[in-house]
């Protein structure tokens, strides 16, 4: 399957604007080929708002009038989106991702992991873990920016069978090390293709940094985009290949798979809560 990441800048609080650009990148995408397109982080909404009432206005619930739109484009155009939002539930507000495809909202998943940064100051860390979905013949794990800095995340992903982890990412200054050594190492370390896609532009004087990019399974780079401009990044990918997690370069002589290989019964200190006052903690405390 051919798959397409849309790095672009998005408008602060123009969701009409946002999706209707989201939709036209879909057209261009299908037409290319591509069988899954990813967008990025709050494509619909725009990130940088300054308190929880700015940003409730901007905020959906799931289902709701963005992904009824996204599903309308995915149906006529018989592909997948993955996009990021802003989710509305219980009085709480998340940073979701959503994939939807021909027949509707195949699944969504909100950020665990939340920086003291932007919107995610405000946003309610999600509790439904990680799960992978699937799009077509492929089973993708969506993941959101920092999340990436989480080695255990994509393992997880990875150990309930992803081919592709998807990252809708909002990348600002000082991530650049992220997008040039992370995204490969995740790719590699778990044997799975890695999408991370990022936006371009300045939300209230952030400049994001863009460096979308797309990787294979032995961490090689398919596709990157700059530092700057609206780019669409394509790769193809094979989930057959992510599959194969035994790989042999000599038969009997060299031969690894980094799943196999593991020592689960090592890593007990992964599971055990080391709890610290985070950022936001701090802030609430005062």
């Amino acid at each position: 399957m051919k798959i397409a990441g849309v790095q672009m800048d998005v408008r602060l609080g123009e969701k009409d604007h946002n999706v209707s650009r989201m939709i036209e990148f879909l057209k261009t995408t299908t037409a290319a080929g591509a069988g899954i397109t990813i967008f990025p982080e709050c494509a619909v909404s725009g990130y940088c708002f300054r308190s929880r009432e700015e940003a409730d206005k901007f905020a959906e619930s799931i289902p709701g009038p963005s992904t009824d739109r996204i599903h309308q484009a995915c149906r006529e155009l018989d592909c997948h989106a993955i996009f990021g939002m802003l989710e509305v539930s219980d009085d709480k507000l998340y940073n979701a991702a959503v994939l939807i495809g021909p027949q509707g909202i195949i699944g969504t998943y909100r950020k665990v992991h939340l920086p003291f940064l932007g919107v995610d100051m405000m946003t309610t860390s999600g509790e439904r873990g990680f799960e992978v979905l699937s799009a077509g013949d492929v089973r993708v794990g969506l993941n959101i920016c920092y999340d990436a800095g989480f080695p255990e995340v994509a393992r997880c992903l990875a150990l309930q069978g992803a081919d592709l982890i998807a990252l809708p990412t909002n990348w600002p200054p000082g991530a650049e090390c992220v997008a040039d050594f992370v995204i490969n190492t995740r790719a590699l370390e778990n044997g799975v293709y890695y999408a991370a896609v990022n936006r371009v532009g300045t939300e209230r004087g952030v400049t994001f940094i863009a460096k979308s990019r797309i990787c294979d399974p032995t961490g090689r780079t398919l596709a990157e985009a700059t530092s700057h401009d609206e780019e669409v990044l394509y790769a193809e990918i094979d989930p057959e290949r992510a599959r194969r997690k035994h790989v042999i370069r000599v038969p009997g002589e060299n031969e690894i798979d980094r799943i196999a290989d593991r020592h689960p019964e090592h890593y007990g200190l992964l599971i055990q809560s080391h709890q610290l006052e985070t950022p936001k903690q701090k802030a609430e405390r005062g």
